[in-house]
């Protein structure tokens, strides 16, 4: 399932990575929910820098929760990846970095 409900609202990661990669120090983007006692999923960003480039998780919540259509679409945190962990078909494995989060 690549969908987040997060408050009852059904959120698509695909919308809120289309924001995200446009930061222009991002080279990709991944948005998982990650489990929230108020909201039952919240978003969170995966990122991957461009070459030589710097960013805070903070800078990229802000930046991309300016740019976001709705409330409920809007990020929670971000974290940052060298590489994403991909299958041998190459898609990206959002499973991986939900477990990844939750275990800080």
């Amino acid at each position: 399932k690549d969908m987040i409900l997060s408050g009852g609202v059904n959120v698509y990661p695909k919308d809120i990575e289309e924001v995200v990669v446009q930061h222009p120090a991002v080279r990709e983007a991944a948005v998982f929910g990650a489990p929230d006692d108020r909201w039952g999923e919240i978003p969170v960003a995966a990122v991957a820098l461009k070459e030589g480039m710097t960013a805070t998780a903070e800078e990229i919540v802000a930046w991309t929760n300016s740019r976001v259509g709705a409330k409920f679409q809007r990020l929670h945190d971000a974290v940052f990846y060298e590489e994403f962990p991909r299958n041998v078909a190459g898609k990206t494995l959002k499973r991986e970095m939900r477990a990844r989060y939750q275990k800080g």
